[in-house]
């Protein structure tokens, strides 16, 4: 079978960092999903964090944001001395943890089922199957559904054998198992035993609360059940099979790509930046955000990534998501959609939560939303130049927006906004921002030459040039060679590693080189990447953040383009390591602690990890480096 990392190479927690429990380490959760909902499973056993039907929707087992109201569903063995070992199915992002104590040794599949057809008709239908291997376990399942961010605590209600409803508000669960559930103050309990081949089910479905409040609906059977379980091992694999991608890191590229999959969003074809909100990007500070939307930049990633390794359905899907998202107006134009392309992404903060390790404020939606973010743009632009080259042209009702939409960017890009980080501070001149104005223009003047459309060709390709010079002048430092984060500034930023891919500069070019240089030795911390110096930071928040992991791939993936292979190969490697022992890796890292901070997964570093492994076997195919 495939494998992704030894269970021993994965980040672990200094032990002589001070405990902070009940709250496990984010490395200890697991990511299980069906393109509709998901779940974080933690190493102990516990859903500590599932949100249904929408990736998006309020939580309906939450204590990963507060630990006593937000609610879980652990399977626990009884016996103290317990170990436990976990892996996915091979090529399937159904989950399996094996406990081992005195008495014997059990496993526990944890899954959402899936389907053919369900992009339109999910099953929403959350299974648990406990099934002893040798001896016997004893097991105490507690299900504590918390509905709203644990505000609500639910209606329970007998309404079959085994089956209650639980109802609080418009959510609605049905919860069925084949053992007797015990209701006790919202809370249902079961204990059992497991031998050999015996398998205990638990299904959590979610239903229209109306209609639970006045019928039964059907709770699948144990059959019923376990052929979901086979048809959901053989729907992620057949999936997995579509990737083209031979190497040594072949099975890191497939767990990659399946994350990214779970994180999508079916009926749309969109792709959540993170199954969570507001996991601190420091442990006790406030830089606790939602990402469970879409952001425009990231598309430019997915296409080529995912294409790049076989999935072209699905990078096709979020092309056309954003494109349907964004088509419009261009003075409309957002950073980020909700998965259903909603705009209103209103950031409100739910201050009876305590966050993750004390992590305060809790925040839904994102306030990020309505900046001006200027790399939208050309992001955009370069989103259907890309595809283009792969056969798809834009048109007529797109190439009018496409039209707005470069106008727009040759008008505003002198203006001052937010930038790649979205900065809550003051805005600023950044060169990342100004560079994708720019590739909006030039990128623009490309499609319409090649697909003979008419367009403003002569102010178009001037005002390419007028951002060019004001770039190469007033964001580059003479003295040391290289970009710089903003204008007329000397601080290092790591987007500045994107400028090749956004076509304003080659790879190879002795600036670029030097800028590469610079940032490695600049925003290195560990052998790991910065996104900018703290005495730089003028983004608006307190407190500290972790390296952001998906700087450290981009500069393995520009190091690979320069020939560098041996570096780049030391590079990828330390951010490969940032991964838990499933494979999955968070939005940042602190590495004296071995600690993943932010949200999680995040599919910005699945993408990046995607990018720099293809980039390193391009490389190494195309002849000897240094």
């Amino acid at each position: 079978m495939r494998s992704t990392r030894r269970s021993d190479e994965g980040p672990v927690e200094d032990p002589r960092a001070p405990h902070l429990d009940p709250y496990p380490p984010i490395a200890d959760y697991a990511l299980i999903g069906d393109c509709h909902s998901a779940a974080l499973v933690s190493r102990a056993g516990s859903i500590d964090w599932c949100c249904m039907p929408r990736i998006d929707s309020d939580s309906c087992f939450g204590r990963l944001l507060d630990w006593e109201r937000g609610g879980h569903f652990s399977i626990t063995p009884r016996s103290r001395d317990c170990t436990s070992f976990r892996r996915y199915l091979e090529d399937t992002m159904v989950l399996e943890t094996h406990f081992i104590t005195s008495g014997g040794e059990a496993r526990v599949l944890d899954l959402f089922a899936m389907k053919r057809g369900g992009r339109e008709t999910p099953r929403r239908h959350l299974i648990r199957v406990v099934e002893g291997v040798r001896g016997r376990v004893d097991f105490t399942a507690d299900i504590q559904i918390r509905f709203d961010y644990g505000e609500i605590k639910p209606w329970l209600r007998h309404v079959a054998t085994h089956v209650y409803a639980a109802i609080g508000g418009n959510s609605g669960l049905l919860i069925g198992s084949d053992k007797h559930l015990e209701s006790t103050d919202h809370e249902l309990l079961c204990k059992f035993s497991v031998r050999p081949q015996e398998r205990v089910h638990f299904s959590i479905l979610y239903h229209d609360p109306s209609r639970l409040d006045t019928s039964t609906p059907e709770v699948p059977d144990h059959d019923e059940v376990d052929r979901r379980i086979e048809e959901t091992i053989d729907w992620w694999r057949r999936w997995a099979r579509k990737a083209d991608f031979h190497g040594s890191n072949e099975g890191a590229i497939v767990r990659s790509a399946l994350v990214l999959k779970a994180l999508s969003h079916a009926p749309t074809g969109a792709i959540a930046a993170a199954a969570t909100t507001s996991l601190p990007e420091s442990l006790g500070g406030s830089r606790n955000w939602d990402y469970r939307f879409s952001w425009i930049r990231d598309s430019c990633f997915s296409v080529d990534a995912l294409a790049n390794v076989g999935f072209t359905n699905e990078a096709d899907g979020f092309r056309r998501f954003m494109q349907r998202s964004a088509a419009g107006s261009a003075d409309e134009l957002q950073i980020m959609y909700g998965l259903a392309g909603e705009r209103r992404l209103t950031e409100l903060e739910l201050n009876f939560l305590e966050g993750y390790r004390r992590s305060r404020p809790v925040r839904i939606g994102n306030g990020a939303s309505n900046q001006l973010q200027l790399d939208a743009y050309g992001e955009l632009v370069l989103l259907s130049w890309r595809w283009h080259k792969r056969g798809h042209s834009p048109d007529d009702d797109y190439w009018r927006f496409l039209l707005e939409l470069i106008d727009t960017a040759a008008e505003r890009w002198n203006e001052r906004d937010r930038g790649i980080w979205e900065v809550r501070g003051k805005p600023r001149h950044f060169v990342h921002s100004k560079v994708l104005c720019w590739t909006a223009l030039d990128r623009g003047v490309a499609l319409a030459t090649e697909c003979m459309r008419k367009a403003p060709l002569a102010r178009w390709r001037r005002t390419a040039k007028e951002i060019r010079e004001a770039v190469e002048s007033n964001g580059f430092d003479k003295r040391r060679g290289c970009f710089v984060q903003a204008f007329g500034e000397r601080a290092l930023d790591a987007s500045l590693l994107l400028l090749p891919g956004a076509g304003f500069v080659d790879w190879q070019d002795e600036r670029m080189v030097r800028t590469t240089d610079e940032i490695s030795r600049d925003l290195d911390q560990d052998g790991l990447l910065l996104r900018y110096r703290p005495k730089a930071r003028l983004d608006g928040q307190e407190g500290d953040e972790g390296v952001f992991i998906p700087c450290s791939f981009w500069l393995a993936e520009g190091l690979a383009k320069q020939g560098r292979l041996e570096l780049a190969r030391e590079v990828f490697d330390r951010a490969a390591s940032t991964c838990n022992d499933l494979g999955l890796y968070a939005e940042e890292f602190e590495p004296g602690r071995r600690l993943m901070l932010g949200n999680f997964p995040q599919a910005l570093t699945h993408l990046s990890h995607l990018s720099a492994a293809v980039a390193l076997r391009d490389a190494v195919a195309s002849g000897p480096h240094s």
